[in-house]
């Protein structure tokens, strides 16, 4: 069991933690299971996500990829494209390029504003987690910390990460092994987003790519 001690809640550089207005509808009418909502490779630096830089750490685009650099302790940062959606299955493939092993990474769903949002998170030390964030306080689904897993690859080894808000079932997926289905129903629609943090240790530096919204 790995505690959840950087304080999630409480430590975030405002200046990263950026909010995406959303944009657009709900998933769109006749959606059929498997249907493609929305793709991004990142190898369009002008596709809506956010890009940002200061002392606390940078958010951009880099060499068709999409970074993010957290510099500081306890202190976790995300972004949107600026969507809106119901139920989705989110997809992407994501691996830490530098840093500490004790960090985490992940995707967010309804995303309602920054202070309302589901994540699904893995660590390059091998443990993963569902949460929310309610009033903006950060919270595992079920109440307990991150726990730890053999299928997710550690250190700067690639993960896939799955992540299906379907209903009030919220499910994490990595490298296609199911790790854990929980159950809330405290936000039914929103943006998407990637989030990535550090515990203790300062500095991490994460990166995305192929992040693919499908109907669940």
């Amino acid at each position: 069991m790995k505690a959840w001690v950087r304080y999630f809640s409480i430590i975030l550089v405002m200046a990263l933690a950026i909010l995406a207005c959303s944009t657009g509808g709900q998933n769109p009418q006749g959606a059929a299971s498997g249907d493609t909502l929305f793709e991004d490779d990142f190898s369009n630096p002008e596709s809506g996500w956010d890009r940002i830089q200061d002392n606390g750490g940078k958010i951009d685009y880099v060499d068709g990829k999409y970074q993010m650099a957290v510099n500081t302790a306890d202190t976790d940062v995300w972004a949107n494209p600026g969507k809106k959606f119901g139920d989705v299955s989110i997809l992407v493939s994501a691996a830490k390029v530098d840093g500490t092993d004790n960090n985490d990474y992940g995707v967010i769903c309804r995303y309602v504003d920054s202070d309302h949002f589901y994540f699904f998170v893995i660590s390059s030390d091998g443990y993963y987690g569902i949460g929310k964030v309610k009033d903006g306080q950060f919270l595992m689904v079920n109440g307990e910390d991150m726990l730890p897993s053999e299928d997710i690859r550690k250190g700067s080894e690639m993960n896939t990460i799955q992540a299906d808000c379907a209903g009030s079932t919220l499910s994490l997926s990595v490298n296609g092994k199911l790790l854990d289905t929980q159950n809330d129903s405290e936000f039914a629609s929103g943006d998407v987003g990637l989030l990535a943090g550090t515990f203790a240790d300062a500095g991490v530096k994460v990166e995305f790519d192929d992040f693919i919204v499908k109907m669940p």
